[in-house]
């Protein structure tokens, strides 16, 4: 089974969320989706085994063979392109806004004048902690998207034998929508106040509109502060979780520290809840 977990916006918990349900329905494997700014490990301490380049194909204009068109250019979607045509005969290549969709060398007209070369996006870690399989993707800083990335850690997980916990990123950009499509089941965690409610409504339409099974975890849950379940109720949907707000917990996880004896038993009772529903 694939569960992801995602939320409308960073600092809700999501990953406190994520690697307390991964070490407590282990074994299994803990993806950290999120590349831009990936965390789980800092809890998890997981032992590299192995570490992979991430790359992807850009242009590379060969001068000699160039006739200075500008077919490419004009079909460029991004504008990382700018041809200057005769007499002057430059051209410029704007890295941050290359996508690598291929379009430009697919309309170039002379052979061999534009050709793809590699380049390096990020890299994906894989190991292992006690009975936890580890993955994550790291993006490299400015590069414009992160869901070619993300594409590639669900293509090493395609064929895993177990369950699989993807820590999604945060919001409802196409990362997100690319690290949860094709998940079993989506958990939503959301804080309780107002805005984590209205960011929790803006997740919710999303995963919605991809009409995936979905259910809500309360993280910092206080005493008489029901603003989400009130939310859930309405929208009908599950709240399966209340994590209670705790300064201990707090001070933990500044650490890099997170008790998971003390969630384990109610975290496996969450998962079996989650089964039932998906059947």
């Amino acid at each position: 089974m694939k569960i992801a977990v995602a939320s409308g916006k960073g600092g809700t918990g999501k990953t406190t969320f994520s690697v307390l349900f991964a070490r407590a329905i282990a074994p299994a494997l803990y993806v950290d989706a999120d590349v831009e700014e990936p965390n789980g490990g800092i809890f998890l301490k997981p032992e590299i085994v192995h570490e992979q380049d991430f790359a992807e194909p850009v242009p590379k204009i060969i001068p000699e063979k160039c006739t200075y068109c500008g077919e490419c250019a004009r079909a460029c979607p991004y504008k990382a392109i700018v041809i200057i045509p005769p007499p002057a005969k430059k051209d410029l290549f704007f890295p941050e806004l290359c996508h690598s969709c291929g379009v430009c060398a697919f309309v170039c007209p002379e052979k061999g004048a534009l050709i793809e070369v590699p380049k390096k996006k990020g890299v994906v870690r894989v190991g292992k902690t006690q009975d936890l399989d580890f993955m994550e993707g790291i993006l490299n800083i400015g590069e414009p998207s992160a869901v070619p990335l993300i594409r590639e850690l669900k293509r090493k997980i395609k064929d895993y034998p177990g369950d699989v916990v993807i820590d999604a990123p945060p919001g409802t950009s196409c990362p997100v929508v690319e690290a949860t499509e094709d998940a079993d089941f989506v958990i939503l965690v959301a804080e309780p106040t107002p805005f984590g409610v209205h960011d929790l409504s803006l997740v919710v339409e999303m995963i919605e509109q991809l009409s995936l099974p979905h259910a809500i975890v309360v993280n910092k849950a206080q005493e008489g502060n029901f603003i989400v379940e009130e939310y859930a109720e309405k929208k009908g949907i599950e709240v399966l979780y209340r994590i209670p707000f705790s300064e201990e917990l707090a001070r933990m996880y500044s650490k890099g520290n997170l008790p998971f004896d003390d969630f384990r038993e109610g975290l496996k009772s969450l998962y079996e809840r989650i089964k039932e529903r998906v059947g």
